[in-house]
């Protein structure tokens, strides 16, 4: 596989893809791998998450440079992302003494009942491209602490991250003498992907993407009656009501919406504002818009990078054409910036777009820097504009009213499996379990009691 940077479209690398051979070597090393690992006590299992642990933060600086050349994030959000793999290492290492199960009353005279959790066995991981290290870590860790083995299948654009992030792995299994196989990496595209989804070898394949992949690797995985762990597509919305503060709101909004060129699956993509404010906020934002410096991630001062590539630049025009014809009016950005950025990369102005409500478009996820921003006039009518679309991952409210705030976290509020209140849709916290529901697959990655979902229960 030939590997091209999105800042300037040149080559930085090529990459073997594994063969059908390869793959099924890999996954008969990791079934032994598992075999071995699940007698290991978790805490001595915990150790050799330390040791990646370690590693990472040696190489932190290293590793996020891969990430911007490869994916075009701008270095601190590079360098925020291998940071998030360095916090799931420490969550997983504490949570290695906490595999808690329970003891209750039995019915039966002079006996005792249990639940325990045991490891899985091999589980599959496959990644999207644009947290390219991050959303590996966040199962592999806990995956690994909890006695299961893993194979890691990443985006064909990730790839050279991928050979990173595998490269400490293992060093870091080398190092404790940890089993051989026990991380294993598959390069290659949706052949690959479906080998693993179709071994009968594999009890858990977690995928992280678009809905549609979702929905063809549960099909092939639930043939078989094995398990997916699924965090599909966002279409994340956030409401602005009258009590909101205006200046913490714009900061969120700008954040989440622009950030990573909108490339997130938590990136803000729908605005409510309520009808008496929404002139004052499209000001603020189209301001705001404005000044973002867009262009070169490597440079100073930039805070928008390119689009991964020429498919997510025209997937981005081709849902403007489609907002504006379905009533939409196009207020800011959206086209192609070539001034002052490197040839051959896809650089876009992020865009807002003013719409009437949820119209077709607005209820699809398109993975570029557009913003829809609709009105509405009573609470509930927000509420029902959040909700109105099939995917539930992020969202978010902006109030000061303590009665808003409440509704919106209550099971009459977000259908979402996040729900932020006064602060935006993007980015998440290791303690919590990160995922959504709807279209987005209901499943939970990184912390709380996520990780039940890599072990099985007797």
């Amino acid at each position: 596989m030939t590997c091209r940077s999105p800042i300037d479209g040149e080559v930085i690398g090529e990459v073997a893809e594994s063969t059908p051979a390869e793959i099924a070597a890999a996954i008969e090393r990791s079934r032994c791998a598992a075999a071995a690992w699940r007698v290991v006590p978790a805490p001595k299992r915990g150790q050799l998450v330390a040791r990646l642990a370690e590693l990472v933060r040696r190489n932190k600086r290293e590793l996020a440079a891969v990430i911007t050349n490869e994916i075009g994030k701008i270095p601190s959000e590079a360098e925020g992302e291998v940071q998030e793999w360095i916090d799931i290492c420490e969550f997983a290492v504490g949570l290695s003494r906490q595999l808690y199960g329970r003891t209750m009353a039995s019915e039966r005279p002079d006996h005792r009942m249990m639940e325990q959790w045991h490891p899985l066995g091999p589980i599959a991981v496959i990644t999207a491209f644009n947290f390219p290290m991050a959303v590996w870590a966040w199962n592999a860790t806990i995956a690994l602490v909890c006695g299961d083995s893993v194979l890691w299948k990443p985006s064909e654009k990730g790839a050279l991250c991928a050979q990173a992030a595998h490269a400490l792995i293992v060093r870091a299994g080398i190092m404790d003498g940890s089993p051989e196989g026990l991380s294993a990496l598959i390069q290659g595209g949706r052949d690959a992907g479906r080998m693993l989804a179709e071994s009968e070898h594999i009890p858990l394949v977690s995928a992280t993407g678009s809905v549609a992949m979702g929905r063809q690797i549960g099909a092939i995985v639930g043939k078989r009656l094995g398990r997916c762990l699924l965090e599909l597509g966002g279409n994340n919305a956030a409401i602005v009501t009258p009590s909101a503060d205006l200046d913490l709101a714009e900061q969120s909004i700008v954040f989440s919406a622009a950030g990573t060129a909108g490339q997130r699956c938590t990136t803000l993509r729908r605005l409510i504002v309520h009808e008496s404010i929404l002139p004052a906020v499209l000001d603020r934002l189209r301001n705001a818009y404005g000044r973002l410096s867009i262009g070169d991630p490597r440079k100073a001062g930039v805070l928008v990078g390119p689009l991964i590539d020429e498919a997510a630049w025209r997937g981005m025009q081709s849902a403007l054409q489609q907002a504006t014809a379905q009533g939409g009016d196009l207020i800011e950005g959206g086209d192609r910036v070539t001034q002052e950025v490197p040839r051959g990369g896809f650089y876009a102005r992020p865009a807002i777009v003013r719409v009437p409500g949820n119209i077709e478009i607005v209820c699809e996820e398109t993975f570029a820097p557009v913003l829809y921003v609709m009105p509405y006039r009573e609470f509930d009518e927000a509420i029902a504009l959040q909700n109105g679309v099939s995917q539930g991952l992020s969202s978010a409210i902006f109030t000061g009213n303590a009665r808003e705030a409440e509704q919106f976290v209550s099971p009459a509020g977000s259908d979402c499996g996040l729900a932020n209140v006064n602060i935006g849709t993007s980015g998440a916290e290791i303690g919590g379990a990160f995922g959504g529901e709807k279209n987005t697959g209901g499943g939970r990655e990184s912390g709380s009691d996520s990780w039940k979902a890599y072990m099985r229960r007797a």
